[in-house]
């Protein structure tokens, strides 16, 4: 890539002349569909502005590209056939690099006025790709549909009044965003990080007002440490109505709503299947029977719903408890939460909600802060219950309370099926079906919940408070070992398949940044979050025959 002063040229019987003066071109600087701008009248090559022509399509090759232009009553090549330069505003040139080369030598002075081009010849073929008004229409429609680019001139006014020798010496540029509509910073950092970015953001206010977001973020492929201690640092801006998360709409309201019923439902249904030993035999048949197809009469089932809302309560305590936690904990920081998405699941009642930031984050510790609280407040009760549960279960006085469930669901849990032996003992559990008490279940569904949740992958609140913790490089780590042990069936059991689709689906992506992203979270911060994931394995592994056989949980058959 050079530059390109002045280039003359022929193609049959058309004389083609033009100045144009061009520099390297990045992705930020509009190469491809993507990179468009805004601006009537200009070429855009590389941002340089021109009084006649538009640059509407390049296929970012220096050596080939396909200019159009239009006058201001909006005409373009093909709508005028004048053959005067001063009424013709249309020109389409295809040029390539060598072929200019080739024909530089022998035509007409560079600086003369080209003659007439605008009435083109049946022998007149272009060298590159043509674009209908259709194809030129659809690409101004993807401009308009994309996101709002970074203003040029507010680009150039915060590197005047923002960085300098002081706080940032910038040395470079490049595209920031998902789709490159930002812009990053690039260069030398010129004080402690912390106090450099709370010194550019209030800056950033009083020259630019509520405009733009300032990230700081490390900076991409660094060959090394900064100097000063810690990765070095780049920053990155974006227009605020493209960096932070739009409004909750009518219709989410309504889909929350849905769900939230749904997941009542389900919970509901959660209490009566719990009650299995009661049940009409022709409903257990049905539920538990493969070749049973002839649904039973569910009026049978009303008179066992008052019995099973004890239960459903518990559950759905259980994921309140968890969304006030997150809201506690995001309030004081300033941070705005979505409404939850419950998610309805027919075996653990619910697979717990979606919670969305509103917001950007302002820093790593905050987003560790929000996404252990939730976890940890649906624990706390989960856990309460179920060990009040188990000492209810060991109660003479509570027998009429108890129902009957089969000895294998305590093989589901390493951690909790240990502490069910140790309350219950070993006659209790060493057995087909185990008497336990309701709240044992609500308790037990609970805390399998919060543990699929805690899982370290994606937007899950595990993955949120892994790259908060350690880093987005540690996600990937953690994620891509989570779903081998969901796809393998070691972590979760039965329920390990459609608990990883359910995160591929709606839970893979992980956060976005903070507005500080490189400052790390301190020592304990880590330490919470290193034994959550080691109680979540402990919870969502099964126990092995062996060791049940051993323990007495449950009977295992061999053959």
């Amino acid at each position: 890539m050079g530059t390109l002063t002045s280039c003359s040229f022929s193609i049959g019987a058309a004389n083609f002349k033009f100045r144009s003066s061009f520099r390297s071109c990045t992705a930020r600087e509009g190469i491809g569909l993507l990179g468009f701008r805004r601006l009537k009248n200009s070429c855009f090559l590389c941002g340089k502005r021109s009084k006649r022509g538009r640059l509407l399509v390049s296929d970012g090759d220096f050596g080939r590209f396909v200019c159009f232009s239009s006058d201001n009553e909006g005409h373009n090549e093909g709508d005028r056939e004048d053959d005067s330069p001063k009424e013709s505003n249309a020109v389409m040139a295809t040029v390539s690099a060598e072929e200019v080369e080739d024909r530089r030598g022998g035509e007409v002075d560079s600086e003369k006025t080209p003659p007439s081009i605008s009435s083109r010849s049946s022998n007149l073929s272009p060298i590159g790709p043509a674009y209908n008004n259709f194809q030129v229409d659809s690409f101004k429609l993807m401009e308009l549909l994309g996101p709002e680019k970074v203003d040029p001139s507010d680009v150039k006014l915060i590197k005047d009044k923002l960085f300098g020798y002081s706080t940032f010496w910038v040395t470079k540029e490049e595209a920031f965003g998902d789709l490159g509509e930002g812009i990053l910073f690039l260069g030398n950092l010129r004080g402690k990080r912390e106090e450099v970015f709370s010194k550019l953001q209030s800056q950033l206010v009083e020259v630019t007002g509520d405009k733009y977001n300032l990230f700081m973020v490390e900076e991409p492929n660094s060959e090394g440490p900064d100097p000063r201690g810690g990765p070095r640092v780049s920053f990155g801006l974006l227009r605020k109505e493209v960096s932070e998360p739009g409004p909750t709409t009518l219709w989410q309201y309504v889909i929350a709503l849905l769900l939230f019923l749904l997941t009542i439902g389900s919970s509901v249904e959660l209490g009566i299947a719990s009650q299995i030993n009661r049940l009409p035999p022709e409903v257990v048949k049905y539920f538990t029977d493969p070749n049973a197809v002839e649904p039973p009469d569910m009026e049978l089932l009303v008179p066992f719903v008052d019995s099973a809302l004890p239960l459903a309560y518990g559950v759905l305590g259980v994921l309140l408890f968890h969304e006030v936690g997150h809201f506690l904990a995001a309030f004081p920081k300033k941070v705005k939460l979505s409404i939850p998405y419950f998610i309805p699941n027919i075996t653990l009642g619910s697979f717990g909600a979606i919670t969305q930031f509103k917001s950007i984050i302002p820093d790593r510790s905050t987003q560790v802060d929000v996404s252990l609280a939730g976890p940890f407040a649906g624990a706390a009760l989960s856990f309460s219950m179920f060990a009040v549960g188990l000492l209810l279960s060991s109660n003479p006085d509570a027998a009429g309370d108890l129902v009957q469930v089969p000895s294998m669901l305590f093989q589901g849990s390493l951690l909790l099926g240990l502490i069910s032996r140790a309350t219950l003992g070993y006659a209790a559990m060493h057995a087909s079906t185990v008497a336990i008490h309701p709240l044992v279940i609500a308790g037990w569904c609970g805390l399998t919940t919060t543990a699929f949740n805690m899982l370290p992958v994606g937007c899950l609140d595990g993955g949120r408070a892994i790259q908060g913790a350690f880093g987005k490089g540690a996600l990937v780590g953690f994620g891509l070992t989570t779903y081998t042990l969901l796809g393998l069936g070691v972590l979760g059991g039965p329920l390990s398949l459609p608990w990883g689709l359910y995160v591929l689906i709606c839970q893979r992506s992980p956060e976005k940044p903070c507005l500080n992203d490189v400052t790390e979270v301190g020592t304990w911060r880590k330490a919470a979050v290193t034994l959550a994931v080691f109680l979540v394995v402990l919870t969502l592994l099964p126990v092995w025959d062996e060791l049940a056989e051993e323990l007495g949980i449950g009977l295992v058959t061999t053959f």
